[in-house]
């Protein structure tokens, strides 16, 4: 086959492509190279930037296939890298409309994988570019992770302000890397090593982060069967820890087998053992777990080995973990959550959910936003008159300066509350007293219930201790009981 070379414009061009298919999706670098590409002002719509961008791609590729210059095995060196990624970034957004679709229907289907039936087309298209047939199926699959990395990034966690924009970018680079190159050539089988923490208030969208992440693994075309491997559906599964007593913990997340202790009348998987290998486990509040299952959850990420409750031999554990907490980051750093060496395998990287009063203070159009998503989330369909009732009633009843203690889950509360009743007060701030104050003065006066008297002394202790587990020992109520009693005050 002659050798071809690109000129000097088109090495140009076709590298800007390059570096554009490589830069965050959510980033501002990526915005202004889509824009150079389709030779737009930096003023233009993001999404008109995009879509010129890939019409101008188009076009220069078709360009060279008039010229028979469109295969990458006519050119060699840096030109072939770079017509090599800005193929893959063509076909990618030729079917990201199908790849969307792709994921409603498998969402609609479930657990059960949804045949792909544009693949034969994507694939002679990447054949008449001198790509390999096993090469193809490998970037297929790419570009659905790529494609449902984006969906549930951008479609779950809406918002633009800054804080926000800052908070994507992060989660792209959890699930791809910083280098898409490095993460394509050497990571894309091997991210269950990088273990994730995921820090914010209560409220804010831990889960819905941890689930786009889960949602978002790598997972391989079957080509006999003309589906992926698995339905991304199945790819993220959650424990939050703190539900469970602590002789059912280990059981919950290890198993256990028959006759480990009573009441094991059959052997049990654990979350460990369910969790999907092409996809990721959320264990909420891991702040609240005591140090001998601190050690054995050391094991999992160090070995990716367990043992069931009552077992001998070792089960393998395959999957990411993603732990989530709303324990302030400085008591985390200063050591009063974790044992050290837990901490340091557990965080590979560390992302904070912003609370929605910073994210209101830096873009106040980010509530109408939130507002908007959540109303047409209830509804099943947008109604801007409603929105706009909500808006009013939010404005006249809490202020500008609402901090929204709750965050997003309580912005959906409030939602709820003014279609039922038209009404919504918000947590109105406590007077300025101590609890100790406030309870000292409760039992003087004889007038405090026992439950306000339990609820806060568990609180107060939690303060110190920094843990439901510390609590309970100290105050011999049981570990969900206490949990009980914090929750209740924080909601008072």
């Amino acid at each position: 086959m002659k050798k071809a070379v690109l000129t000097q414009t088109e090495r140009h061009f076709f590298k800007t492509v390059h570096n554009a298919a490589f830069a965050n999706p959510f980033s501002e670098l990526r915005e202004r190279l889509d824009q150079k590409i389709a030779g737009l002002f930096p003023s233009a719509a993001r999404r008109k930037s995009k879509d010129m961008c890939v019409l101008e791609v188009d076009r220069q590729l078709k360009k060279l296939a008039r010229q028979n210059r469109g295969n990458i095995n006519q050119y060699t060196g840096e030109d072939r890298e770079v017509l090599r990624v800005v193929y893959l970034f063509d076909v990618f957004h030729k079917f990201r409309d199908r790849f969307d679709q792709l994921i409603q229907d498998q969402i609609t289907a479930q657990d059960e994988p949804v045949p792909v039936d544009f693949v034969d087309e994507a694939r002679e298209m990447m054949k008449e570019k001198g790509f390999s047939t096993a090469r193809f199926y490998h970037y297929f699959a790419l570009s659905f992770q790529l494609r449902r990395a984006f969906y549930f990034i951008s479609n779950t966690l809406v918002g633009a302000s800054p804080c926000m924009k800052t908070f994507k970018k992060h989660l792209w680079y959890n699930v791809f890397t910083y280098n898409i190159g490095l993460y394509d050539q050497h990571l894309w089988n091997r991210m269950e090593d990088f273990s994730t923490l995921l820090l914010g208030e209560t409220g804010t969208g831990k889960g819905t982060a941890a689930r786009a992440i889960g949602m978002s693994g790598f997972i391989p075309f079957d080509i006999k069967q003309r589906c992926f491997v698995q339905s991304f559906t199945r790819a993220f599964s959650s424990l939050n820890l703190s539900q469970y007593p602590e002789t059912l913990l280990e059981s919950e997340l290890f198993g256990h087998t028959k006759g480990a202790f009573t009441g094991a009348v059959e052997d049990y998987q654990g979350v460990l053992d369910r969790c999907s290998p092409h996809g990721a486990i959320l264990l909420d509040e891991i702040g609240e777990i005591p140090d001998h299952i601190q050690v054995k959850l050391l094991r999992v990420l160090q070995e990716r080995t367990f043992t069931p409750v009552g077992a001998h031999g070792l089960s393998r554990f395959n999957g990411r973990v993603i732990a989530a907490t709303n324990r302030p980051k400085k008591e985390i750093m200063d050591g009063r959550v974790f044992r050290e060496d837990f901490y340091y395998r557990l965080c590979s990287d560390i992302i904070e959910v912003p609370p929605l009063h910073t994210r209101i203070q830096q873009d106040p159009a980010e509530l109408d936003t939130l507002l908007d998503f959540t109303v047409t989330r209830m509804l099943g369909l947008a109604s801007p008159k409603i929105t706009t009732k909500i808006k009013r009633i939010i404005d006249r009843r809490l202020g500008n300066h609402y901090s929204w203690p709750g965050n997003v889950r309580e912005l959906e509360q409030c939602v709820r509350s003014v279609l039922l009743r038209r009404d919504y007060l918000g947590k109105q701030a406590p007077e300025d007293v101590s609890l100790s104050s406030f309870l000292c003065q409760g039992i003087q006066a004889q007038d405090l219930p026992v439950s306000d008297l339990l609820s806060g002394y568990c609180t107060l202790l939690y303060e110190t201790l920094g843990t439901y587990e510390k609590v309970a020992q100290k105050t011999g109520l049981d570990r969900r009981t206490v949990k009980k009693y914090i929750m209740t005050h924080k909601q008072t």
